[in-house]
């Protein structure tokens, strides 16, 4: 053993275990399909020795950095604490990790230096803290990254093991240049970004990006920042009407008109997948990114669309289920959320990433049993 180690004892299933431990850990960066064949072997020499290894799937956080705000602020905070507080209730399902903080040099793959100065040194103007909603503080400046630093370590888990997850993320208003709509940076542009250049690192290939945002709102930013990279697709899927008012154009954009319900939604979901799935047969995606919005709801504040708890589940599975059919890994964020009952919310996100731990099981070839909701 390393560093003169010996087991006290030498039962071999502990040294099986610990030996496909460290199997899973030398899979990343390979190949979807050839992380799959892998994990495939092992999990039947697993069952063969008699052994079933139960690993819970990887979410980062980094709520304990809490902005400031003033009073009456509609911004919902407390919404990222209690969502962990319930993901750590399920700890065989989750497994947390609190983010590190995204570098000057990771965020500025997606954005502009002096854009990314700005912020880390308190320089952005009294119009620039307006658009973004949040006022400066040094708090701002370490959750933003945090949270950026959160999708990176959920995109490098999910080329690892199939699906990861983000507590926060999905800051998708947040462009090249600037930040608006509570988004100060894109985590989702810096970590494509970044994973494409690790890809390469590794492997000398192109790492294809797709972006399924399913939040209410446009990812505007996350459109301008790739409008002109063929290497990432966008695909928006958003109200219509709400903001931000002024849209970008994304790879694909599907507008809902106000007060839409679950059935035309999850008709329009399929037939904009459908769209992706024949526009990239012949060079699919090697990786995306999931923002699942819970602002579709029927009873959000900012959502102006009636979708039920049970059609949002519906619009999980389906976007799951179409990225492990085609051996696609996903990073999930958990984009916007305002609901009149916070805990309405965090019920929404909960089942978003039940739903995510249960493609994650698919991926692992391994049953469970969830709690109910």
């Amino acid at each position: 053993m390393q560093h003169g180690l010996e087991y006290t004892s030498d039962p071999p299933e502990i040294k099986h275990f610990l030996l496909h431990c460290t199997n899973l850990e030398c899979i990343a960066y390979r190949s979807p399909a050839r992380v799959g064949e892998r994990r495939d072997a092992a999990m039947k020499r697993d069952r063969h020795n008699g052994l079933q290894i139960e690993r819970p799937m990887h979410t980062f956080y980094s709520d304990h950095f809490v902005l400031p705000l003033p009073p009456g602020h509609r911004f919902p905070m407390g919404k990222y604490r209690a969502l962990r507080e319930r993901v750590a209730q399920e700890r065989d399902l989750f497994q947390l990790t609190e983010a590190v903080a995204a570098s000057e040099g990771e965020l500025a793959l997606a954005h502009t230096p002096a854009y990314v100065s700005a912020v880390v040194d308190g320089n952005l103007s009294l119009a620039q803290q307006r658009e973004i909603g949040f006022p400066w503080s040094p708090w701002m400046v370490e959750r933003a990254r945090r949270s950026v630093g959160a999708t990176i370590g959920a995109a490098r888990a999910a080329l690892k093991e199939g699906v990861a997850s983000n507590l926060a993320g999905g800051t998708h208003h947040a462009g090249a240049d600037k930040g608006a709509g509570y988004c100060v940076f894109n985590d989702v542009a810096v970590a494509a970004r970044l994973m494409q250049a690790e890809w390469h690192r590794f492997h000398r290939a192109l790492l294809r990006v797709l972006v399924i945002d399913l939040d209410v709102h446009q990812g505007n930013g996350t459109a301008a920042i790739f409008q002109d990279d063929p290497t990432v697709f966008t695909f928006s899927m958003h109200g219509e009407k709400n903001f931000p008012f002024r849209k970008e154009r994304s790879d694909l954009d599907v507008d809902l008109p106000d007060g839409c319900t679950d059935r035309p939604y999850l008709e329009k979901l399929d037939r904009a997948l459908d769209a992706i799935w024949a526009r990239h047969r012949d060079a699919p995606p090697g990786l995306a990114f999931y923002l699942a919005g819970a602002d579709p709801h029927e009873r959000d504040r900012l959502g102006r669309l009636k979708l039920t708890t049970q059609g949002l589940a519906q619009r999980d599975r389906t976007v799951f289920e179409a990225l492990r059919k085609r051996k696609i890994p996903v990073a999930v964020s958990m984009a916007g959320g305002y609901g009149r009952d916070i805990e309405e919310t965090v019920d929404i996100q909960l089942g978003t990433l039940r739903c995510a731990c249960e493609s994650w099981r698919q991926w692992n070839n391994t049953q469970h049993v969830f709690p109910a909701a």
